[in-house]
């Protein structure tokens, strides 16, 4: 059974790299193929104003994820209220709270949100986000 000891700490360190900003530390937590996926409606993937929204599968796409939302979001008027975090061996689910402005048209929007991660041997294996995504398309609606 996996530590859940080890489990929260790299719950913690993702977290941590997260708020800081740097992309290529943030993938370095990601397995090389992980099972990545947003709760979005499907017929929405791919829409020009919010690229991050699309499913992935690499290190590399987790890098490439996190640099597209701070590319399209005011990072001054950026935060993230992380509510709780529960361990279940190797599964984690943090809830919160993300607060961001979108940079092409400078609406501001809160979405609640539950992120799923799987950790095995010390890397993220499974990133399933469920957010408010109805909040987010309003932000970046033209």
């Amino acid at each position: 059974m996996p530590s859940v000891t080890t489990t929260r700490a790299v719950v913690e360190d993702l977290l941590g790299r997260i708020g800081s900003g740097d992309h290529e530390r943030i993938a370095e937590l990601y397995a090389d193929d992980a099972d990545w996926k947003l709760d979005w409606p499907q017929d929405e993937h791919g829409r020009t104003a919010t690229p991050w929204i699309r499913h992935r599968s690499t290190r590399a796409d987790a890098a490439a994820h996190f640099r597209e939302i701070a590319e399209h979001h005011v990072p001054e008027q950026a935060d993230t209220r992380i509510e709780r975090i529960v361990i279940d061996g190797a599964h984690a689910v943090v809830f919160g709270e993300i607060r961001q402005t979108a940079r092409a048209t400078g609406r501001p929007y809160r979405s609640r949100f539950a992120l799923h991660l799987t950790v095995e041997h010390g890397l993220i294996t499974r990133h399933h986000v469920y957010e408010d995504s109805l909040a987010v398309a309003k932000a970046f609606a033209p």
